[in-house]
């Protein structure tokens, strides 16, 4: 199975965990790697399909959430778009239309607002340790006696400082304000809740739990639109709806996998991190390719 670890093309403009991004424009190219991340760490050896999983998933669910709020989509490289892949064969040749074949979004330039809006529906991750300790969530106090893994009376807010590297912070409501404004506060709020909720209902219908999940938005002219990735295994927790049980963690459609591996090994959590098995890599992406299929219902396609 083939890997993309980097894109190598010239002009990159920004190199992050996942992603390389290019800048044309008024437009920007930003390309899926398969390359993996742990405890702030990106591995030597990445995910095989994992790019085109992040990409083609975002695609699906930007289309389904158009009625909510606007994206910064205009196409995926060699999904069918002749305008999108002449900009990209115009720009780098077109041999890198085969290697961004169903990795890379051409997308709209935005001003990024610097807080990843996190809504959350289910006690779980750093939600449930916090909750486990002072009975709160990201400091807001939470009703008593829930377990772990519970359906929370209702999704809930969570912002968080943006960062280019390392964990990003979580915030309050209040200090989201101070940094953003009060309307434009509630107005990503109210975005982000409906997102979730729509996306949580129509993914139960296909056996997974959206337990929780992240968005970044963009303003473009004062309109407040998506961009980044949307409702991957990479920016929120899915689980299989069949073996859910309240009162303990529950298996998930990412790497969690590389986690548990990592975990086991004795690594120090310091680069560089260490080479994974070949037997961690398959099992990890299959859960990709498996959360793609469940939310789709179709197959990752051949670019």
């Amino acid at each position: 199975m083939s890997v993309l670890l980097n894109t190598d093309l010239p002009g990159l403009s920004f190199k992050g965990k996942v992603r390389d991004t290019y800048a044309l424009g008024d437009r920007l190219l930003m390309v899926a790697t398969d390359r993996i991340s742990a405890f702030d760490v990106v591995l030597p050896n990445g995910i095989p399909d994992k790019g085109r999983v992040l990409t083609l998933l975002s695609d699906f669910w930007f289309g389904k959430t158009g009625h909510i709020v606007p994206n910064h989509l205009l196409g995926i490289v060699g999904a069918g778009d002749a305008e999108v892949d002449r900009t990209v064969a115009d720009q780098f040749g077109r041999e890198a239309l085969v290697m961004l074949g169903g990795r890379a979004m051409l997308v709209r330039k935005a001003e990024r607002i610097d807080i990843e809006c996190v809504v959350r529906g289910y006690l779980a991750g750093s939600a449930w340790a916090e909750y486990a300790e002072r009975g709160t969530v990201c400091g807001e106090a939470m009703p008593k006696g829930l377990r772990e893994s519970e359906k929370l009376p209702e999704p809930i807010f969570t912002p968080a400082s943006k960062a280019d590297t390392g964990h990003d912070e979580n915030i309050s409501v209040a200090r989201m304000k101070e940094l953003t404004g009060g309307p434009l506060t509630e107005k990503l709020m109210e975005i982000s809740l409906s997102v979730y909720r729509f996306a949580d209902s129509y993914a139960r219908q296909r056996g997974i739990i959206i337990a929780d999940t992240k968005m970044e938005f963009g303003l473009i002219d004062g309109q407040v639109i998506l961009i980044d990735e949307l409702l991957t295994p990479d920016s929120s927790r899915f689980w299989d709806a069949g073996s859910y049980q309240v009162g303990r963690s529950q298996p998930s459609f990412d790497k969690q996998f590389v986690r548990d591996w990592l975990a086991a090994s004795g690594w120090d959590k310091e680069p560089p991190g260490p080479q994974l098995p070949d037997d961690v890599v398959e099992k990890t992406t299959e859960k990709y390719r498996e959360a793609y299929r469940r939310l789709t219902c179709q197959p990752l396609g051949k670019f």
